[in-house]
């Protein structure tokens, strides 16, 4: 599979954040207000993390070699893991920027005129990250999963920010200002750790998932049915990629032909059930007892 196609949707990515830096600046030279620095503190991060982002791709788009055989797939967590550390960056800068504001307060100037430029700062993000949330589900991809939340968390906290300083110049409460940007560091906290919890899950070789799961049982009771028995089945995840290792048990009279054809079809309904799947079958005799000695991670030594 192909996916060096996908790094366009990194280069949007990266031309929106431009964008959106650009337009963010200019609203709070307009207007002063920290919570617009606070937005525009995080398209920066936006621009970073998509500047790994394209890496990432671009590295796990690379077919398998000598010292890479299962592929480069597992980059792609990296991005992840590296955009979730930008965030929690961001979010201190953000907080001590509002901490600031609030024992020094500052009137805010041309509200109206920054919250429009604002405004449509955050609609570019919005419609860049429904583009990489469909791309990313479409082609199983961490990074551009990651970075369209990242974009929509922005757009989300756009939103309480335009809010904040609008409430602002209708109320004159300067203090609403550096609150919602303290309001904003917290939340954009929650989505770093969420970011780097995947990654660290992603790198430590995590099951599939559940739905995934049930998806491979199915199909091996299918095959209960007909006398075939099963253990030491495990799967775990590799950025897009799937793989999912079990031993299956046939009765020992049967020839080699006899259990190739079984393993093949077998495979062959596996790879219809999930997308993306590298699959080890190993062959054993049910009526040997030694059969059961390797139902572990590591064989059992008698």
């Amino acid at each position: 599979m192909d996916r060096s196609s996908l790094t366009r949707y990194a280069w949007i990515s990266i031309a929106a954040a431009i964008a959106t830096i650009t337009l963010k600046s200019i609203a709070y030279l307009l207007t002063g207000s920290v919570g617009l620095l606070s937005d525009a503190a995080e398209s920066l991060v936006n621009l970073m993390g998509s500047c790994i982002a394209l890496a990432m791709l671009t590295i796990a788009a690379r077919p398998p070699d000598e010292d890479h055989l299962f592929g480069h797939d597992k980059a792609e967590y990296f991005a992840c893991g590296a955009e979730g550390v930008l965030i929690l960056i961001a979010a201190v800068g953000i907080g001590f920027a509002a901490a600031n504001r609030l024992v020094n307060p500052k009137p805010i100037e041309q509200a109206w005129a920054g919250l429009t430029v604002s405004a449509a700062a955050s609609m570019i993000n919005f419609m860049v990250a429904r583009t990489l949330l469909s791309a990313g589900k479409k082609n199983n991809s961490v990074t551009l999963e990651a970075d369209a939340h990242h974009l929509l968390t922005d757009v989300w906290t756009s939103a309480g920010v335009i809010t904040g300083v609008a409430a602002v110049a209708l109320t004159g409460w300067q203090f609403l200002d550096p609150v919602i940007a303290l309001g904003v560091a917290c939340y954009i906290v929650w989505t770093g750790f969420r970011l780097v919890r995947n990654s660290v899950l992603g790198l430590m070789d995590s099951a599939l998932p559940e739905d995934a799961c049930k998806e491979v049982i199915t199909v091996l009771d299918k095959y209960k049915g007909r006398g075939i028995q099963f253990h030491a089945l495990r799967t775990r995840q590799s950025g897009p990629r799937c793989f999912v290792s079990v031993h299956v048990l046939v009765p020992g009279a049967w020839t080699v032909q006899q259990g190739h054809e079984l393993l093949e079809e077998l495979e062959a309904d596996i790879r219809g059930a999930v997308s993306l799947v590298t699959i080890f079958t190993h062959l054993e005799p049910v009526e040997d007892p030694v059969s059961g000695d390797d139902t572990g991670l590591d064989r059992i030594i008698k």
